[in-house]
C-alpha cells in the first residue's frame, strides 16, 4: 500500500539522512533542539477535526516522531480569527516551522504574514490564491481536479453500459467557496461531458458543509417529494452515507441508483463493499500528513519539498506536491479498507 511504502521510505531513508547530518534525537525522536541548538518543534494548525482529518493529524504526529520532531497540534474548531493566532504564537515561540490546514482559503496571506520568518507549509486546503506561494511557503495536498473526474468517468461507464447518455442527477455540496469544493464539482460534470454523458440537475444543489447529518437532513425531503433522479454526487464520503440514510429511512434501496463520494474513508470502503455506495475516491489522510511534516523538515533544511517520498511536484509550480487521488470501487475496495 501507497501509505506504508511511504512510511518505509521516510524511516529508511529520511531519518537516517537527518541523523547523520548532527540532528540527533531523544530514544522517543521528540528532542526539542538538535546538536546545534536548533528548534524541533513544529506546529500543526487543523481547521477541525472530523474522521479524515483526525487520521491527517495523527499521521503527521507520527511522522514528527519518526524524524525527531515534537509536533503541537492545535484545534482551530473552523474559526479563522484563532487560526491565525495560533500561528502567530508558534512565531513567538521561536518555531521555525508551521503546517496549516487552513479554515478559510481566502486567509492564507493573513496566515504567511502572521507566520513571519517561519517556514509555511499548507496541507490538504489551499489558498484561493496561489501567488502566496513560494521557496518558504508551500502546499501538499491531493489535486481535485482528478478527484471528481473520477467520479464522473465511473458514471458515464455506468450509464453508457445501460445504453443511457442523458441523466438528472442529485449534488452534494461541500463548504461553498472551498476549492476542493468547487474543483470537485466542476471536476465530475466535466468528466460526465467528455465522456458523452449530458447532466441535468435534478434539483438545485444541496449545501451540506461536508456534514453527514445535513446531507440526510437535506435529502429526505427530495425523496419525500418524489424527486425523480439517476444518481447522486456527493463532494466527500461523509454526505453520501448521509444521503444513503435519507434512503433508507425512505424504505428504498441506495443500491437502486449509484451514489458517488470522494475520500474512502473506512465507513465508505464498507459502504462500496455491501453494494449501497457505487464508488468513492481515496484521498489518503496519511500521504498528506507525512507529505506535510516531511515537506516543513525539508524546507528547513533547504531541500526539495518531495525530497525523501514519491510523490510529484507540479510541473508548473515546484512549491506544490501532489498526493495522488485513487478510485475505489467493489473490484478494489478490499485494498483500501485498513489504509
Amino acid at each position: 500500500m501507497k501509505s506504508k511504502r511511504i512510511m518505509s521510505l521516510i524511516i529508511a531513508g529520511v531519518l537516517s539522512a537527518t541523523m547523520l547530518g548532527g540532528c540527533g534525537s531523544t530514544e522517543q525522536g521528540t528532542s526539542d533542539q538538535n546538536s546545534s541548538g536548533e528548534s524541533k518543534k513544529l506546529t500543526l494548525v487543523m481547521s477541525q477535526r472530523d474522521e479524515w482529518l483526525s487520521t491527517l493529524d495523527a499521521a503527521a504526529k507520527q511522522a514528527a516522531t519518526d524524524l525527531g520532531y515534537s509536533l503541537n497540534s492545535l484545534d482551530s474548531q473552523s474559526d479563522a480569527n484563532k487560526q491565525i493566532q495560533f500561528v502567530e504564537t508558534a512565531r513567538n515561540n521561536g518555531e521555525k516551522a508551521v503546517i496549516v490546514n487552513l479554515v478559510d482559503p481566502n486567509t492564507a496571506g493573513d496566515i504567511v504574514e502572521a507566520a513571519g520568518d517561519m517556514k509555511v507549509v499548507f496541507v490538504n486546503r489551499p489558498p484561493a490564491d496561489l501567488s502566496v506561494l513560494n521557496e518558504n511557503v508551500v502546499y501538499v495536498g491531493s489535486n481535485e481536479m482528478t478527484s471528481g473526474k473520477f467520479q464522473g468517468e465511473w458514471l458515464a461507464q455506468y450509464f453508457k453500459a445501460k445504453g443511457q447518455t442523458e441523466i438528472k442527477y442529485i449534488l452534494l455540496n461541500g463548504i461553498l467557496g472551498q476549492v476542493s469544493t468547487t474543483n470537485r464539482t466542476k471536476s465530475v460534470l466535466q468528466a460526465l461531458k467528455d465522456n458523452g454523458i449530458t447532466a441535468v440537475e435534478a434539483s438545485a444543489p444541496l449545501a451540506c458543509d461536508y456534514d453527514r447529518a445535513k446531507a440526510m437532513n437535506q435529502i429526505g425531503p427530495l425523496l419525500s417529494t418524489g424527486t425523480k433522479y439517476d444518481c447522486i454526487i456527493s463532494n466527500n464520503d461523509a454526505m453520501a452515507l448521509g444521503a444513503i440514510e435519507a434512503i433508507e429511512q425512505q424504505n428504498m434501496d441506495p443500491s437502486e441508483k449509484p451514489i458517488v463520494g470522494i475520500d474512502a474513508t473506512a465507513d465508505a470502503c464498507a459502504a462500496v463493499k455491501s453494494g449501497k455506495l457505487a464508488m468513492s475516491v481515496f484521498q489518503d489522510p496519511k500521504g498528506q500528513g507525512t507529505g506535510a511534516i516531511l515537506a516543513a523538515i525539508n524546507l528547513l533544511n533547504g531541500k526539495a519539498i518531495n525530497d525523501g517520498i514519491d510523490y510529484k511536484l507540479d510541473t508548473e509550480n515546484p512549491n506544490i506536491e501532489w498526493v495522488p487521488f485513487e478510485p475505489v470501487t467493489v473490484d478494489n475496495v478490499d485494498d483500501y479498507l485498513n489504509k
